[in-house]
């Protein structure tokens, strides 16, 4: 791994999104960046949809190092770059984007984040184990893919709308047990599932109190993992420790998915404890 903050240049780096205030990330990689030593700053550029195009051109001409790319942009922004790493490609989502002299590169982190964080937080031993997904956006995509390269049992998507589960599923049958469910479905999925997995923003903030599938269908003392970070317990993970299961939340993920996204950025390894403290404290002061 090259180390590029050895080179000693400024490291312009950010994150695009709509909207981008609530983002964590300026504190997480801020802090990052204090703690390596590293001479730079990332900076939460607010950008809609119609102006997408433009602000990439605009992170070759100001010399940006890297870019995190969030809701609504992770598919739409493929189209604007030079290469696409086989992994977000398969996914068709990018998370990360990096810029080697003038050339962009995307990436996804989120699903090899979201593993890592799940087995060293809740469940070391994935092989085996039936997971129902809940969900089958891009944030599910790359989750699923992930999840894939574990050897899990069976990969049940469970999606407002059954065409589309069933299509995901479809799509990387030859990889896996892969099955898709629509909600209507759900409770007869979920009474055999070992690990349940949220990929929607059924309560984020501010919609707190909201929960993407009735308390009374999640299994006694099973996983329940959940890929949202604000709030840091949301309802389904309160829900389920009243269940006595083994919960998680999406720090770690987010924690994670980042500390890639700035090896890839810097060459040198993330600094996890740091980020993570970074994280928890910005929700301690309210900061963004």
């Amino acid at each position: 791994m090259v180390n590029y903050a050895a080179q000693g240049d400024y490291m312009l780096l950010g994150v695009i999104g709509d909207p981008i205030a609530h983002s964590k990330s300026p504190a997480m990689h801020l802090a990052a960046l204090a703690a390596l030593g590293i001479q730079g700053t990332y900076v939460p550029l607010h950008i809609r949809p119609a102006g997408l195009d433009d602000a990439i051109q605009a992170m070759r001409a100001l010399g940006f190092r890297g870019m995190n790319v969030t809701i609504p942009h992770k598919v739409e922004v493929m189209k604007y770059l030079d290469e696409i790493d086989a992994a977000a490609l398969r996914i068709g989502a990018v998370n990360t984007i990096v810029n080697d002299n003038g050339k962009l590169t995307g990436y996804n982190t989120d699903g090899i984040g979201y593993v890592r964080s799940l087995k060293d937080e809740a469940c070391p031993e994935l092989q085996g184990k039936h997971i129902v997904v809940l969900g089958a956006g891009g944030a599910a995509r790359g989750i699923i893919d992930a999840l894939i390269e574990e050897s899990p049992d069976r990969i049940s998507i469970v999606n407002r709308t059954r065409d589309k589960a069933g299509a995901l599923a479809e799509e990387w049958i030859s990889r896996g047990d892969l099955r898709g469910y629509g909600e209507e479905e759900a409770e007869a999925v979920l009474q055999h599932a070992e690990i349940i997995i949220n990929t929607t923003s059924v309560g984020m903030h501010p919609q707190i109190g909201a929960i993407p599938i009735p308390a009374a269908h999640i299994p006694q003392g099973i996983v329940v993992s959940d890929l949202i970070y604000n709030p840091l317990q949301t309802e389904l993970l309160r829900q389920s420790e009243l269940r006595q299961c083994i919960v998680h939340g999406g720090l770690g993920m987010f924690v994670n998915q980042g500390a890639y996204a700035l090896e890839y950025w810097t060459g040198v390894a993330a600094p996890l404890q740091v980020m993570r403290a970074a994280v928890l404290d910005s929700f301690t002061n309210n900061s963004t």
